[in-house]
């Protein structure tokens, strides 16, 4: 049984991790890809952004994480807004939350260890002594002790994901963004990256932000969902993924939920 994001950090209950407010997103203005959207993500909670192609999920993902900045509309992380500030203020709050890229991010150059840290050596004046220990823990929590002087090269896909997942941690972040995390894995490294995630949120309290089209996931880990609808530029449907698949608002969403014959499991 998944934890409710409701029941994490709660000397921040009454708040929200994130908050997207009248969020107005594009390239060529003035044709909006998402127009006036609203959600809230609440500590703790594992939010996922779903949707078929072209529906501004990796767009909107790349304002969340501070790379774009919005038409109109704010963006606010652990309270603070990301848009409404200087570039300055913007990359303090930044240096808050983690990102998973799809493709992991290593420096192919670099070893695991050297990759996870990177963001150590910019942002802290930790010793090496101890960022050889920070290393070591967030290897340990990922499933990947003892990898610290491999290369990218030599591990898996799935293995890669970890490393990368290791790396965004570094920091101790509250908040992490992940771009499709199980692009390219087979299931059951892809089975074994969502048990990761579970545990990291348990373990933790980590608030987990997740753009993703994989069904088994959707109904594995996600506590709720916004799905996105390329043709109405905004939020089609929010909630329960469960639910969502036994009372759908409307017919896409429930092709969208029902794929892969998951329409046979009893609501």
């Amino acid at each position: 049984m998944k934890t409710s994001g409701e029941d994490h950090g709660t000397s921040q209950r009454g708040q929200h991790a994130i908050e997207v407010a009248g969020l107005t997103i594009g390239y060529e203005y003035p044709k909006p890809i998402l127009e006036n959207i609203n959600f809230r993500v609440a500590y703790g909670e594992i939010f996922m952004v779903l949707g078929g192609s072209g529906c501004g999920k990796t767009t909107l993902l790349r304002h969340l994480i501070g790379l774009l900045h919005p038409w109109e509309g704010d963006i606010l992380i652990k309270g603070k807004s990301i848009v409404r500030v200087s570039e300055a203020d913007k990359r303090r709050v930044m240096r808050s939350f983690g990102v998973l890229y799809q493709s992991g991010a290593l420096f192919g150059s670099l070893s695991v260890g050297k990759n996870i840290a990177l963001p150590l050596e910019e942002h802290t004046t930790l010793s090496e002594e101890m960022i050889e220990a920070v290393v070591e823990d967030k290897l340990a929590l990922v499933g990947l002790n003892g990898f610290e002087n491999y290369m990218p090269s030599e591990l898996s896909g799935g293995m890669r994901k970890r490393v990368g997942l290791a790396r965004a941690m570094a920091l101790n972040p509250d908040v992490l963004f992940f771009d499709e995390p199980s692009a390219g894995l087979d299931p059951v490294s892809a089975a074994q990256l969502d048990r990761l995630i579970l545990n990291i949120r348990k373990e933790l309290g980590t608030t987990m932000v997740i753009v993703t089209h994989e069904l088994d996931s959707i109904f594995a880990i996600a506590d709720r969902v916004i799905m996105l609808d390329k043709h109405k530029h905004g939020i089609t449907a929010e909630g329960d993924p469960g639910t969502l698949r036994c009372r759908p608002p409307d017919p896409w969403v429930k092709e969208f939920m029902t794929r892969s014959g998951l329409e046979r499991k009893p609501c």
